[in-house]
């Protein structure tokens, strides 16, 4: 009989819970070093298993996924997020996917990325030189004005700190929402839960008039939601009802902002660390462009820039760990980890590992 793999002993009850919430990325970083590919361990009353061999990651997203149901943070998710492409399972995922897929057709995105280039060239007419600037809060802000131009052809500039606001609430109180125990917590309706179903409602409001209003026009602006409110099945049933598509929007409007606010910060940041890098980008962007905005066409000439952008992702992930929760026993490696234990697979911590990456820091 085959031992299972190493476990990391914590804590009584809590398990690894102190020393995960320290810095989880790093937390990750740190098991993987020490114990290889494969390494056991419980955060409160749930087994982890942390997998790091990118042929083992590839059979439990991709060869054996139907093994898989998405992770607890994806099941607790729906508190916020509904029964949208992130957080739903089975044939409804697989039907929503469908109802979905034209709105990123090419010449839908041809679209898109005029209104991205619109949103940013206003935003950079907002700078000045030599202006101090929290490069977070303004990548926020633009990535912001992108999603609702994109997704609603919204103007939000006006609201943009309030819904921003909002957002920021919701996604730190969901931090506490994918803990162990907060279901328990949860009944307690402590000010941390109310904060989060407030900001929840903002939102909620926001989107469910702006469907409301579209709905009425019946006019196709080419944006995301036209696309969501025009999706037919393959049967030429209209496909979603407003709460499924403020499932959706929410989804991409969270998808949307945040991930890509974070991504691009983390580009700023490293090319102020990398001045030959710096300058290189900056040279390939003046080359290509030649003093006017760019095109989606613009893209394939601009590989030094998407170079840039992808080891940035390379070392800072917006999504840092993926999770799946096995539904029977299932096997890995000369190991097998019991039905209902979770499998976290981190990009953060693959992308740092020597065998794959030199230098990988």
């Amino acid at each position: 009989m085959i031992a299972g793999p190493p476990f990391r002993k914590g804590l009584p009850i809590v398990g690894m819970l102190p020393q995960f919430r320290k810095n989880p990325p790093q937390f990750l970083q740190g098991l993987a070093r020490d114990h290889g590919d494969l390494v056991h361990y419980r955060l409160g009353p749930q087994d982890i298993y942390l997998v790091s061999n990118p042929d083992w990651i590839k059979d439990i997203l991709v060869t054996n996924q139907t093994n898989f149901t998405k992770s607890r943070f994806l099941e607790r998710a729906k508190a916020l997020l509904g029964e949208g492409l992130l957080t739903s399972e089975g044939e409804f995922h697989r039907r929503q996917r469908r109802l979905v897929q034209p709105a990123f057709h090419r010449d839908r995105l041809i679209g898109y990325a005029s209104a991205m280039v619109e949103c940013t060239a206003r935003t950079r007419q907002e700078w000045s030189n030599g202006a101090q600037l929290d490069m977070s809060r303004e990548m926020m802000r633009l990535t912001l004005s992108v999603v609702a131009k994109t997704l609603f052809s919204a103007d939000v500039t006006t609201e943009a700190d309030n819904i921003g606001a909002a957002l920021t609430q919701v996604m730190v109180l969901f931090d506490i929402v994918m803990m162990p125990f907060s279901e328990w917590i949860e009944k307690l309706r402590l000010p941390s839960f109310r904060r989060f179903e407030k900001a929840r409602d903002f939102l909620d409001q926001t989107i469910f008039g702006i469907i409301t209003e579209r709905r009425a026009s019946k006019e196709d602006k080419g944006d995301l939601l036209s696309m969501l409110l025009l999706a037919q099945d393959e049967d030429g049933i209209t496909g979603m009802s407003d709460r499924q598509i403020r499932d959706e929007a929410l989804t991409l409007f969270l998808a949307g902002h945040e991930t890509t606010a974070n991504a691009l910060m983390w580009s700023w940041y490293l090319l102020s660390q990398n001045p030959a890098a710096a300058a290189k980008f900056y040279d390939e962007v003046d080359r290509v462009l030649a003093g006017r905005l760019p095109t989606f066409n613009d893209l394939s000439d601009l590989k030094y820039t998407e170079g840039v952008f992808a080891e940035a992702m390379r070392l800072y992930p917006p999504a840092w760990v993926v999770g799946r929760r096995a539904i029977t026993e299932y096997t890995i490696g000369q190991y097998t980890v019991p039905p209902r234990s979770i499998l976290l697979m981190s990009p953060y911590v693959v992308h740092r590992d020597p065998r794959w990456f030199p230098s990988p820091d």
